[in-house]
């Protein structure tokens, strides 16, 4: 079954009077204008008001008030609730929140919002819906227009460089969002006593009132990476399933998604989810990256199977791919520099190798000069310095990446990278010692054999 985009709705509910002294039953708005204006526009509604308990806003409601694409905000008789959500909605989104208010009772919302372009809905004496149908069609219609991802909040709008623009890359996520210490450290142990531990919080929290998806987002995003730290890639696969949709839809929990799936072994699922992502959210480096990933895997597998057509195709997707990556955040090498290795491997080498291959120097080398450097920074300067033919910048590249590297998976990334190049550069009569014996040591650090490595 098709799943469609969320929309939230914050509106008061149950029966409240006006400032007048009539009475509004807002149980029938919500059935007769919102929620059909909700479907008819291609979205999924979720109500504020079945998320709440004993009146509190707690965790999970800011999730989805965070994380849903869509929203509306009925603000008739000026609900301190529905107003402090709207708040956190217009500062957490830029677009997609759609306002809304009964059509008499525009005198009850506060100065600050009127100038905000809400949307009447008519009622009659008795304070029910009395023109649904066209109030319908307007929301619809409304709702329809913000799919187009017009700027709707006055943060946004009106505050210069709001929000702060360095989004949270998957790999830095535990170190910036905040959650339980106890759950962090439980985590931690049981990645080091292996998947079964890991299973176990995992069947704990699903134990719990709720289950998984009234879990906080912090502790099942950390779970997430967590399987994948151990290569549990199917785990992952069915923890995504189990999250609340709107944690589960977010960009970084499928952009995993699409990760674990092409480990799997998925890929034309995981590129389904990519660019849909693309589709929804528009190109992004880490996507097209992941993408690139996928077409790579493509090229390494008809590589194996003997199928040079396929192969030449894919591997240039996937330098194509990875350039588009490179090319929406400058800032990022990652893209760059799988770009530049497959450049190598394409016969003949790939002419943009040359224009290419400073910029990523200097993307890597400023990240790096930042001091907020992992491990990917020193891998990437790691392959850099191979693709350059730098022996010297590589080995000590390789010591730092080394010191930072905390899942083998990472490792085995690299050294697949690394082995493919060798690979291509002893067909060409081109060996380097030193490029063999940076190979053995990644490989004994990973618990591979070098010749294991799969690209």
């Amino acid at each position: 079954m098709t799943q469609h985009p969320l929309c939230f709705v914050l509106m008061p509910f149950g029966e409240k009077n006006t400032r007048d002294g009539r009475l509004i039953n807002f149980d029938l708005v919500y059935d007769k204008i919102i929620a059909p204006a909700i479907v008819a526009a291609g979205l999924e509604p979720l109500r504020a008001d079945h998320e709440m308990v004993d009146g509190v806003i707690h965790k999970p409601m800011f999730e989805r008030l965070v994380l849903c694409p869509y929203a509306v905000a009925d603000l008739t008789t000026a609900n301190p609730n529905v107003f402090y959500e709207l708040g956190v909605r217009h500062a957490a989104k830029a677009a997609s929140t759609a306002l809304i208010f009964a059509k008499d009772h525009c005198a009850d919302m506060p100065f600050d919002v009127r100038p905000l372009r809400g949307l009447p809905y008519s009622l009659d004496q008795r304070g029910l819906p009395c023109r649904v149908d066209e109030d319908v069609t307007r929301l619809r219609d409304r709702l329809l227009a913000a799919r187009q991802q017009a700027v709707d909040s006055p943060l946004y709008q009106m505050v210069e460089g709001y929000p702060d623009p360095h989004e949270v890359k998957t790999d830095t996520f535990r170190s910036r969002v905040a959650y339980s210490a106890k759950m962090k450290e439980r985590l931690k142990q049981a990645r080091k006593q292996g998947l079964a531990a890991l299973q176990a919080v995992e069947d704990a929290l699903a134990g719990k009132i709720g289950g998984l998806p009234d879990v906080e987002g912090g502790v099942m995003i950390d779970l997430l990476l967590s399987y994948r730290a151990l290569e549990a890639w199917q785990p992952m696969v069915g923890l995504i399933a189990e999250m609340a949709r709107p944690l589960a839809e977010s960009l970084l929990v499928q952009q995993q998604l699409a990760f674990a799936l092409n480990r799997a072994g998925d890929s034309d699922r995981a590129e389904q989810v990519l660019l849909g992502l693309i589709a929804q959210h528009g190109p992004a480096s880490e996507t097209l990256g992941l993408l690139g990933r996928v077409y790579k895997d493509r090229w390494a597998a008809a590589v194996q199977a003997g199928e040079e057509c396929e192969a030449r195709g894919a591997l240039g997707k996937a330098v194509d791919t990875y350039l588009r990556g490179f090319e929406c955040d400058w800032r990022d090498a990652y893209p760059g520099i799988n770009a530049l290795t497959l450049m190598e491997l394409r016969d003949p080498e790939d002419t943009r190798r040359e224009q290419l291959m400073p910029v990523v120097r200097y993307a890597v080398e400023r990240r790096i000069a930042s001091g907020q450097a992992g491990y990917w920074d020193y891998a990437t300067r790691l392959e850099l310095a191979v693709v350059m033919r730098d022996a010297r910048t590589a080995q000590q590249a390789m010591e730092n990446a080394l010191a930072e590297a905390r899942d083998p998976w990472n490792l085995k990334s690299t050294l697949a990278n690394l082995v493919a190049l060798q690979a291509a550069r002893a067909q060409r009569g081109e060996p380097h010692a030193w490029l063999e014996a940076i190979i053995g040591t990644l490989a004994r650090r990973a618990g591979v054999a070098a010749a294991q490595a799969v690209t």
